[in-house]
């Protein structure tokens, strides 16, 4: 037995007297939750812009998770008998299609499941969107109404680089576009084991209410900082 399967199967056993079956699939849930805490100082620098590769350490890192997810869940042990409700975690959408068709008791697991990471991708996709329209704002070119002298040339809001109109409309359209790809964890989750989708329902769920979070926090140090910093002075971010 993995480190990883014995992790899972001792966190179900100390559910198990409030969850029964369900357990191993709370488990699941909370060794997620626990993942995603050990990576929140990357998310942190990450969101900051501290380094370039921040921003991938966090997926990156995943990975082997997701894959030894995907392994305990398809190869034979003792986790593939646990159930989420009627449904087997080690099962799939087709198997859950084949044994009472998309209504019946494996298929309204599944069916709830993807009504979850459904939610999850809208709400993602809404406040992607709402993100890359303010960061187009916040760059697009400012005309003083009088010529001011010593304005910095070239600079828009907040010292940021103004773009054209054509690095606008760019910026636009790509800011529609990415927000949308968070709906391809559903077409993931149909094809992977029931187990791997709980992963990547929490995963993507922790993901968007941690970046909620982070933004929330640097907005109240930055209206803090506004409220207490002399004219012309300068105060460094505590995120």
């Amino acid at each position: 037995m993995s480190v990883f399967t014995h992790l899972v199967a001792e966190l179900g056993r100390l559910l198990e007297p409030v969850l029964a079956e369900s357990a191993t699939a709370a488990a699941i849930v909370l060794f997620t939750v626990l993942v995603r805490l050990a990576l929140h100082p990357l998310s942190r620098a990450a969101f900051r812009g501290a380094t370039p590769v921040a921003g991938c350490l966090p997926l990156l890192l995943q990975l082997p998770v997701f894959f030894l997810m995907y392994q305990a869940f398809t190869s034979g042990n003792e986790l593939l008998s646990h159930r989420l409700f009627a449904a087997p975690l080690g099962s799939r959408w087709t198997d859950a299609l084949g044994e009472g068709g998309p209504f019946g008791a494996q298929g309204l697991v599944f069916l709830a499941l993807f009504g979850a990471i459904a939610v999850v991708a809208a709400w993602s996709a809404v406040r992607g969107r709402r993100s890359a329209a303010a960061a187009a704002a916040a760059t697009a070119p400012k005309k003083p109404a009088k010529p001011v002298k010593n304005a910095g040339a070239g600079a828009g809001a907040a010292g940021l680089p103004e773009l054209s109109a054509e690095q606008q409309e760019a910026m636009r359209k790509l800011g529609g576009v990415l927000p949308l790809l968070s709906f391809g964890t559903l077409i993931t989750a149909a094809v992977v084991p029931l187990a791997a989708g709980l992963y990547l329902l929490t995963t993507t769920a922790w993901s968007v209410a941690e970046r909620v979070w982070l933004e929330h926090r640097k907005a109240r140090v930055a209206a803090r900082a506004a409220a207490d910093r002399p004219a012309g002075g300068a105060v460094r971010s505590s995120l």
